[in-house]
């Protein structure tokens, strides 16, 4: 208790210098902003020294000579060991009793550490909580200066990177305890929507490079040894020159989903083209509720490929039936051309009505439109205006009918004709997904702004930042972290990684 008493104490010196400290300031007519900062940097060290004040009051985990855990009978050993914690406030050291079957052997339990809920690692949970809100919206490099900067607390940027790899462990089971609690009926709408998209992540190697290492490191023998022949060390490599648009950044695709249910809204043709052209206002469209989305890389693991699709979408599976167990509300799977997509949706949601985004329909027959009208023309916005209330009207083969009569006898050049042409194809590969008019009469939602609004938000605007490169598991870490920061999902996660891991460490939640 004497240690107790000698950091409170220290605290009330520290707070009777803040109070001489506001005297001599408004004597000497100090400006606002600099006490203000002077202020919080001393009330960090007073906050420091109640908190290592009520660390040293728990006392030294002295449970005697001896002690029965799991089984064992646990000695408690000679000396005690210190331990480094760092909080918001700073970071300091104690000592404490630890026990182990014997000296020079594991240490199997240290009570102190029990008592006071400690985390696994040398960072308390509130720097991993503030660290990480910092890392899933910045660069790591820039969250660790932020924090440093704040608090004068600096993990180093490899402390955050592994940081947020531990964290993300616990994400899979968080979903999995998730689906066992849905949203309240009363809060969901009247239609279950899934949706999916794709996004590169830029990679420090490509996908298909780790593939064909993984082949060219896998045993052809079949008594399991390796060729004896191998590669010379220092093969040489051809550098080709790159072409015209072509990167050097190697890209690997994140697949985000989304899960959300939304409330029927009945719109004409007219309505569509009204919001196309911004002439109607969105204000009373009904809005998303309980949007969870989530991304999937395909990884490799102990020499399989487990690709990301297959994964992501029995996700969204399992999430549709937890959220509507009975099938009352209509499904839809609303996405973009994509047919790997498509044959995913075929697997997984057979029975779901589908509906591709009406606006990659837009932006292909915007391109139809500049194969006959200049950019940016009237004709041009006549021309989509036009096949665009077809398209909304159920008229599908009527539009491809004229595009492919006007194929055959306009006087168009090779890549006009080529351009059509893929217009033609785009629309007639997707036609059974284009039944706009009963879309519309029914209430659905006919744009995917959800999924390309997740795949912005999720991986472009974290994961493709100047110079960023990465590899498979941060990537991931990332992903999942992220996906729970923008699902509001934050502080429910962060509860239940603290209540799993002080179980794993000493047998019962905090």
């Amino acid at each position: 208790m004497i240690a107790k008493e000698r950091e409170i104490l220290k605290a009330r010196e520290i707070f009777d210098g803040m109070c001489q400290f506001i005297e001599r300031a408004s004597e000497e007519d100090c400006r606002v902003d600099q006490v203000e900062r002077k202020l919080f940097r001393d009330a960090l060290q007073l906050c420091l020294a109640l908190l290592i004040a009520f660390v040293k009051g728990a006392g030294d985990g002295n449970q005697g000579k001896t002690l029965q855990r799991n089984g064992k009978q646990l000695q408690r050993l000679q000396k005690k060991r210190s331990r480094r914690y760092v909080s918001i406030f700073g970071e300091f050291s104690f000592k404490r009793y630890v026990y182990a079957v014997r000296e020079g052997q594991k240490i199997e339990w240290v009570e102190l550490d029990a008592q006071l809920g400690m985390p696994q690692g040398e960072f308390s949970y509130v720097v991993e909580d503030w660290q990480q809100k910092l890392v899933v919206k910045d660069a790591f490099g820039e969250a660790v200066q932020t924090l440093d900067d704040w608090l004068g607390v600096a993990p180093s940027v490899r402390s955050a990177e592994h940081m947020n790899r531990d964290m993300a462990q616990d994400v899979e089971l968080f979903r999995d305890q998730q689906q066992q609690s849905p949203p309240p009926s009363d809060e969901e709408g009247d239609i279950l929507v899934v949706t999916s998209d794709g996004k590169g992540v830029p990679m420090r190697r490509p996908l298909q490079q780790r593939i064909q290492e993984l082949k060219a490191n896998r045993p052809q023998d079949p008594r399991g040894r390796k060729p004896k022949k191998k590669p010379p060390k220092n093969p040489a490599v051809k550098q080709k020159r790159l072409g015209k648009g072509q990167k050097k950044t190697k890209k690997q695709m994140a697949y985000v989903g989304a899960v959300y249910t939304i409330d029927g809204h009945l719109r004409t043709a007219d309505d569509i083209l009204d919001e196309v052209h911004r002439r109607q206002s969105q204000t009373q469209r009904p809005r998303p509720q309980h949007k969870r989305v989530r991304a999937q890389m395909t990884q490799i693991h102990e020499g399989e490929v487990f690709p990301a699709k297959p994964r992501l979408f029995a996700e969204l599976a399992v999430e549709c039936e937890a959220r509507d167990p009975q099938g009352k509300k209509p499904w839809i799977c609303l996405m973009d051309g994509e047919k790997s997509l498509w044959d995913a949706q075929a697997e997984w949601f057979p029975d779901a009505v589908c509906i591709l985004d009406l606006y990659h329909v837009l932006e292909y027959l915007w391109k139809a439109a500049h194969v006959f009208h200049k950019e940016s023309s009237p004709e041009a916005q006549a021309f989509v205006d036009h096949y665009l209330r077809m398209l909304l009207e159920g008229k599908v083969g009527y539009v491809i009918g004229v595009f492919k009569r006007r194929l055959g006898s306009a006087d168009l050049s090779s890549t006009k004709c080529k351009t059509l042409e893929t217009v033609i194809g785009y629309y007639e590969n997707n036609r059974a997904r284009m039944r706009y008019d009963e879309y519309l009469a029914a209430g659905y939602p006919i744009g995917s702004g959800v999924a390309e609004g997740a795949c912005r938000h999720l991986v472009k605007d974290r994961m493709e930042g100047t110079g960023m490169r990465w590899e498979i598991i941060g990537a991931q870490a990332m992903l999942d972290l992220r996906s729970i920061y923008l699902n509001d999902e934050w502080e429910d996660f962060l509860n239940f990684r603290i209540q799993s891991e002080q179980k794993t460490l000493y047998g019962q939640a905090a």
